[in-house]
């Protein structure tokens, strides 16, 4: 899977993306990253981006034509690559719920590359999502300073469903049969004088008590 990503702050990916599991799996390309700044594709001789909104209101909105040109961009290089399936993706409160089913619908439809369109301060000019012909999706119902948490969210979400990423496939958690309450060694720990134990079932060795102790807790969360 190739993330292509339109964004003001591209730097705002480095530590997160360079980390861990999402690290691995760029360099056992697995997933790669290309980053487009929208200021560079910017054709104003002060490199705006952003303007008044028509009919007022308070903020600026992020400009069509330098999104567009960037947009652009990220498409001829899909092109350069062999049987590329693309789709466009616009964060946006109002979007469809990304959940796990939209990461595995979209994995089965043959994506290869997604292009998001982070916007900033007000939203996007809309005429973007027009002409980009973008999905616009959302992480949850809430606002945020802009679209860069929410791609990184879908990215880290996404590639948890691509083969060989976490090395097992049977290592998403919605692949199995797992729980909110987990605990480890020792089996009982002490805080400020007061002891904490684990729960005995998953101490015992009985599987199938502990499938069912693991069902009952993952039901009582949802």
């Amino acid at each position: 899977m190739r993330f292509h990503i339109v964004t003001l702050f591209p730097d705002m990916f480095t530590s997160y993306m360079n980390e861990s599991i999402l690290k691995r799996a760029q360099d056992n390309k697995h997933i790669r990253l290309f980053f487009y700044n929208v200021r560079d594709y910017s054709q104003d001789k002060w490199r705006r981006v952003d303007d008044r909104p028509y009919a007022g209101g308070p903020g600026m909105v992020m400009m069509a034509d330098p999104l567009l040109r960037a947009h652009e961009k990220a498409l001829a290089r899909i092109k350069r690559f062999k049987n590329p399936i693309s789709q466009t993706i616009i964060f946006s409160p109002g979007g469809a719920l990304f959940t796990n089913e939209v990461a595995r619908a979209t994995l089965a439809k043959k994506v290869t590359d997604l292009i998001f369109i982070c916007g900033r301060y007000e939203g996007i000019d809309s005429r973007v999502k027009h002409i980009t012909k973008g999905t616009e999706w959302s992480v949850g119902e809430y606002v945020l300073t802009g679209g860069e948490l929410p791609a990184m969210i879908v990215m880290d979400a996404m590639s948890r469903h691509i083969e060989g990423v976490l090395g097992n496939n049977t290592s998403p958690e919605e692949n199995r049969v797992s729980s909110h309450e987990v605990y480890t060694r020792p089996e009982v720990f002490v805080w400020k004088k007061k002891k904490y134990v684990v729960p005995a079932v998953l101490v015992n060795g009985d599987h199938k008590k502990i499938e069912e102790w693991k069902r009952g807790e993952k039901e009582k969360g949802t």
